[in-house]
């Protein structure tokens, strides 16, 4: 390179070198953007994690929330420690506090799901509310945060490998003998059973505190142990799965909900969509929907589904009959059934402080109207 005294730089140097600067601006500025509404729910996301995560699962902080968020024509994936090579880097969001990278669209806008997605690293994929069964922002938020506790579940130790030691995947190696599992939800005399149990489950849930709850408590264990004796082992152990699985996430909807209406206030930014409803008004409706569906579900109808509300009311029994099982359940993994084994008298004095909360809680919502 030319110089001119004092190691100046000649203008035609200088000319050449702002053109290539341009050019590198312009490529950094190419390429696809996230919608200024989706950065928003994702920041509002981020942030309602980071406040109430830890109070409704014990480190939770501590599990990756690598997002994939998928629109009609392309892919943005945030908070990945190796985006593939399939990848392209749009830089670093400030509001995201993440790099972000692009692709062209691989999954389907509508999805909603939790695996290996992207370098073998569990990833949210999820698309926008519109094309989605979330819909609204608020719900969108807090069902991004159900899959994020899926990424908590699949970060235990040991977790795929104790997976695969249910033996129910059948040859099945990419995963999806989780949601296309040959379980016999038609069985006409199984219907029947699960509605009774459904129905159970709700009383023992409205019980008035004392005898009235244990007696409740008590058929219900019952009603349920006769479910179980309808079902072949791989079938109870793979609707055991799906109760521990889904039906927890389902009940953390509800407990995230219900912490951010508590204890965190929702950005401007995230106030002002003009699809925004409070957190208390989404918790609210998610216990009278889990309500609802017990007393009414069919599931030869509702079939794989019908165990996200079902699991998630037996957690909100596990709240009030065992205050501290969540600190077994990751140790008692695919299954609540030790959970739910009756306790000393001891725990069951303890599991009284909760009771009048929980019982606040199903008769102030009760007025609220399902979604």
């Amino acid at each position: 390179m030319k110089t001119y005294a004092g190691g100046k730089t000649g203008p035609g140097v200088c000319a050449a070198l702002a053109v290539v600067l341009l050019s590198v601006g312009a490529l950094a500025q190419s390429g696809p953007r996230l919608r200024e509404e989706d950065r928003v729910r994702l920041a509002e996301a981020f942030r309602v994690g980071d406040r109430v995560g830890d109070r409704v699962w014990k480190g939770w902080s501590k599990a990756p929330f690598a997002v994939l968020l998928v629109t009609p024509e392309h892919e943005f994936l945030l908070r990945h420690p190796r985006p593939s090579d399939d990848f392209t880097r749009l830089g670093y969001d400030q509001l995201l506090k993440s790099e972000v990278y692009f692709r062209k669209r691989v999954f389907e806008p509508n999805l909603l799901a939790t695996f290996p997605a992207v370098g073998g690293v569990s990833t949210i994929v999820i698309g926008q509310p519109e094309n989605t069964q979330a819909r609204t922002s608020t719900r969108w938020v807090v069902t991004l945060l159900h899959e994020h506790f899926h990424q908590m579940q699949d970060s235990q130790p040991r977790f795929y490998e104790e997976v695969n030691q249910l033996n129910l995947a059948r040859g099945d190696q990419t995963g999806m003998w989780m949601l296309n599992y040959a379980f016999p939800y038609e069985r006409e005399e199984l219907a029947q059973q699960f509605s009774v149990v459904s129905r159970a489950l709700a009383n023992a849930l409205g019980a008035r505190q004392g005898k009235d709850f244990r007696d409740k408590l008590a058929a219900y264990l019952s009603a349920r142990k006769r479910l179980q004796n309808l079902l072949a082992a791989d079938d109870y152990k793979y609707l055991s799965f799906q109760l521990w699985k889904e039906g927890i996430a389902r009940y953390t909807e509800y407990r995230v909900a219900k912490e951010a209406a508590a204890r965190y206030k929702p950005t401007k930014e995230f106030a002002s969509l003009k699809d925004f409803t409070p957190f208390a008004e989404d918790a609210a409706r998610s216990l009278v929907a889990v309500m609802d569906d017990l007393e009414k579900m069919s599931l030869s109808e509702r079939r794989r589904t019908a165990f996200y509300p079902f699991g998630a009311a037996e957690a909100l029994l596990l709240d009030r009959a065992r205050p501290r099982w969540q600190e077994r359940y990751f140790v008692e993994k695919f299954s609540l059934d030790r959970l739910l084994a009756p306790r000393t008298a001891e725990t069951r004095a303890a599991a009284r402080s909760s009771v009048c909360l929980i019982e606040g809680q199903l008769l102030f919502w009760s007025n609220v109207p399902a979604p």
